[in-house]
């Protein structure tokens, strides 16, 4: 698994897309989180919602 979780320099997290946006060429923001643990948990939530 790509671990698309980066440290901010503010000290949240932020998520970003797995892969490129073809339009942009960067990674799409998924969300930015206080903690790694919330940020885990959205990305956890998200993959489950792309296979169902």
């Amino acid at each position: 698994m790509v671990n698309m979780i980066r440290r901010l320099k503010s000290g949240q997290f932020r998520l970003y897309s797995r892969k490129k946006n073809p339009a942009t060429g960067k990674r799409r923001n998924l969300g930015t989180f206080a903690t790694l643990e919330k940020a885990k948990q959205h990305e956890r939530e998200v993959q489950n919602f792309k296979r169902h």
